[in-house]
């Protein structure tokens, strides 16, 4: 009786990325798809780096988090409707926010054990677009109807139809388990860190100045395509300030004394989408490719924020990656001084600040800030749900290439349900 070998881990390259501009929801992709920006993500990177070729890439990983029925089968018919060759199997992958990473690490996974050679991954959202659902009431009338055995059980049926009946469900930004919405979570967890008002201001500010900067000075010039008259992202605020941002009113929290969570320093609703080329080094070498850096851990987590976060407790909706970063640096053998760059998903300030406050917490060293989200993040970005992910792999991976020595760069993104995503990448 024969067994098989265990394959041989090989290293996962990050050759680059490709992403449109990021907009303002009912702004310029208001009547985009997500397979239209997907693809229009895929089209760039196809160009970038002559994917045309049959059989170039083995792999395409996609998801959105808000699907459309019409969004059945999303990443196989992005690559059927874009210049990739036909023949490369795809497939969907959702998790909430963290898709775009999770995507990316289910891609690396195939690479690391010799199953294929190349592949993309990542994600698009539109929240311009988002799907109405039929009514359920009506929903359950037409099914209804449907099973009738006779026209006059059909006529019937279709009788119980009322006005109310023809009012869409329109999906809500909250947790099915608690009805709270993502930011009312976010300003229960920052009363429980006691994070201030002024941090997240700052906070927010840094975020749009430094993305302002990396735009000047052409970071993203390889990185970002235009797309429907963008060339940047519609989010961006270069003269951000500290104290432009102390201007504006409170819109999460209000329940309680002193609120602290603003338009300015929670991200907006966002379309976009976002796409990462990842390869083995042999394919890499083959096309005279130099990667940009290496995947080389990752790890998700979860938090019952349900019985904790209601509860005023420490376990927040977005506050998985207090857990998950500390044990794949205990896995990897990793401190926080290891790390020359530090990427935090920026849902809100808030979350960033009280996950750095947990780190510390739970026994990491704190993170120096001027390596922290170093060309700006979410806040300025904007954040289509399962773009996020890949936006973030393809930006630090660029950010360790230009500093033309070794390094190394934590990626942490938290995700509604309660879950985190968190990966680490390396530039011998």
């Amino acid at each position: 009786m024969s067994t098989l070998k265990p394959a041989a881990v090989r290293r996962v390259a990050v050759i680059g990325g490709s992403r449109i501009p990021f907009a303002r929801s009912d702004g310029p992709y208001a009547t985009a798809s997500n397979q239209e920006m997907l693809g229009a993500a895929l089209d760039g990177l196809v160009e970038r780096y002559g994917l045309h070729a049959p059989g170039a890439v083995g792999e395409f990983v996609a998801g959105a988090v808000l699907k459309h029925s019409r969004d059945f089968n999303l990443a196989r018919e992005t690559v059927l409707g874009s210049r990739l060759d036909a023949r490369t199997p795809a497939y969907d992958i959702q998790q909430a926010c963290g898709t775009g990473l999770q995507a990316v690490v289910a891609a690396a996974n195939k690479i690391a054990l010799g199953q294929t050679e190349s592949a993309v991954a990542g994600g698009a959202d539109t929240a311009s677009d988002a799907p109405l659902g039929v009514n359920d009431g009506l929903r359950k009338v037409l099914l209804e109807a449907r099973r009738a055995k006779s026209p006059g059980a059909r006529l019937r049926a279709l009788a119980k139809v009322r006005p109310g009946h023809l009012v869409p469900d329109i999906p809500r930004n909250a947790e099915p388990r608690t009805g709270m919405s993502m930011g009312e979570h976010a300003a229960v967890t920052a009363r429980a860190w006691g994070v201030t008002r002024e941090a997240q201001d700052e906070l927010a500010a840094a975020s749009h100045q430094r993305l302002a900067a990396a735009y000047e000075r052409g970071l993203f010039q390889d990185l970002v395509v235009p797309f429907r008259g963008l060339a940047r992202d519609q989010n961006l605020r270069p003269g951000s300030s500290r104290e432009i941002l102390a201007a504006l009113k409170p819109v999460f929290g209000l329940d309680r004394p002193e609120p602290t969570m603003t338009a300015g320093n929670s991200t907006p609703l966002t379309d976009g989408a976002a796409l990462v080329l990842l390869a083995s080094e042999e394919w890499a070498a083959e096309r005279g490719l130099e990667p940009l850096a290496y995947l080389s851990a990752y790890e998700t987590a979860a938090v019952d924020f349900v019985h904790g976060d209601v509860a005023d407790g420490e376990d927040g909706l977005l506050m998985a990656p207090a857990y998950a970063v500390p044990r794949m640096l205990e896995r990897a053998g990793l401190g926080m001084a290891d790390f020359d760059l530090i990427e935090v998903h920026e849902a809100f300030a808030s979350q960033v600040l009280a996950t750095l406050a947990a780190w510390e917490k739970r026994g990491l060293a704190p993170v120096d800030r001027s390596r922290l989200n170093v060309a700006g993040s979410s806040l300025a970005t904007g954040h289509p749900f399962a773009a996020t992910g890949a936006r973030i792999v393809a930006t630090l991976a660029k950010l360790l290439a230009e500093r033309d020595a070794p390094g190394r760069g934590l990626i942490s993104v938290c995700a509604a349900g309660g879950q985190g995503v968190t990966a680490v990448l390396e530039r011998p």
